[in-house]
């Protein structure tokens, strides 16, 4: 059984947090770093793979890296990202707690949406990376990123608003940053929505 399959199988039991989880990520970003399997990769600056703390309870997952996330090699540090980290904080997260990524790893031309053969490419990282943190919550930021994980082509009032499990996890989808900044009459629901996954969030970690 390959990890993909072993992700999607709805009966797998959890695998628990274990110390090995620093030794799969870093494993798995070595290999990350080198991978030219889409068209992506003859245009990145650095590959994007993700940080945070590999045994986090909070997985939040973005769409795509940005200019500064590609001349940095880390995600969400522009504009949107400063604003993700005052999010977070605003709802009792650290940035250090938590564990950011991307459901693709380079950057796409002029930030467009990624296509979906770059998508398909990508995705084994991601299942991977869910697969060593094996977080108790996922926040899925925007559209693009919360149709990936769920497999759906609904629009976000359809998604935000409420909890969502997939597979294993319990899921709250909630407008991008980047969106936020365009449109700050968004900011009203995404605390909401931040606000009902702190609550659960509590709950579930209370419940073990």
């Amino acid at each position: 059984m390959t990890i993909q399959e072993s992700l999607f199988d709805p009966v797998r039991k959890p695998s628990g947090k274990t110390g090995s989880a620093v030794h799969d990520l870093d494993s798995l970003r070595s290999k990350a770093l080198l991978c030219h399997q889409c068209q992506l990769s003859t245009m990145r600056r650095n590959v994007v793979f993700g940080e945070g703390n590999p045994q986090a309870d909070l997985f939040v997952i973005g769409e795509a890296p940005g200019a500064e996330e590609d001349a940095q090699g880390r995600p969400f540090v522009g504009r949107s990202g400063q604003l993700l980290d005052k999010i977070l904080l605003a709802t009792g997260f650290e940035r250090r707690d938590v564990y950011i990524g991307n459901i693709i790893k380079c950057r796409p031309p002029e930030n467009r949406n990624p296509l979906g053969d770059e998508i398909e490419c990508c995705k084994p990282w991601l299942m991977q990376q869910l697969e060593s943190i094996n977080p108790k919550m996922l926040l899925l930021l925007g559209r693009v990123a919360a149709n990936t994980i769920l497999g759906n082509t609904l629009s976000m009032g359809a998604m935000r608003g409420r909890l969502i499990r997939w597979n294993r996890f319990d899921c709250v989808v909630t407008y991008h940053p980047a969106a936020l900044l365009r449109n700050p009459n968004w900011k009203r629901l995404t605390w909401e929505d931040m606000q009902m996954l702190r609550a659960h969030y509590d709950k579930v970690r209370l419940n073990g």
